[in-house]
């Protein structure tokens, strides 16, 4: 079986966060190509905060690449520091909550046609306040929901969560939860 191969990169832009490359590329087909890819600097974590009246806490995210507000599970980049301090700083900052019990149930690739952005997923369990100020109108966020279990997944088949990871971490968590098997 034939695989891609790459004649040669070329970094076409980059930033503190990403890396975007072009490469000439031989398609597994044998025909020539381009190829564009954006590389994520760091690993993203995910984390699904579950409360112990067993809702789900979600940020809604004003988000300036879709000009809407996303309703979305608390996230961002681990900017290389260990992904569980990274979750746990992401948890922190964009909730001002923090959590007694951590699991690491999952890891994706997001747009993997297009991207190498690894993303690892969290539940985090035993939630309460941190008592810190926390930095929702710098993320972007406008409010927090806390939804039942059962109505989280019903936002997902109406359309109201549209966010990939979200929806993404959400199901690893349900599989991890007995929701779903």
């Amino acid at each position: 079986m034939a695989t891609w191969q790459t004649r040669s990169s070329s970094v076409v832009y980059e930033n503190p966060w990403i890396r975007v490359r072009e490469d000439t590329v031989e398609r597994p087909d044998g025909s020539d190509g381009i190829y564009g890819v954006v590389e994520m600097r760091n690993p993203a974590v995910f984390i699904v905060p579950v409360t112990d009246a067993d809702e789900i806490v979600l940020v809604e995210v004003e988000r300036y690449t879709t000009g809407r507000v996303s309703l979305e599970i608390p996230a961002g980049g681990s900017d290389g520091e260990d992904l569980l301090l990274a979750a746990q700083r992401e948890l922190r900052e964009e909730t001002g909550l923090v959590a007694d019990s951590w699991e690491r149930i999952g890891n994706l690739m997001a747009l993997n046609g297009v991207c190498h952005a690894p993303e690892h997923i969290f539940l985090a369990r035993g939630l309460r306040d941190s008592g810190e100020a926390h930095e929702q109108a710098e993320e972007g966020i406008v409010g927090l929901r806390r939804v039942p279990w059962p109505q989280a997944l019903g936002l997902i088949k109406d359309g109201s969560i549209v966010d990939g990871e979200t929806v993404a971490a959400l199901m690893c968590a349900a599989i991890e939860l007995g929701r779903i098997s």
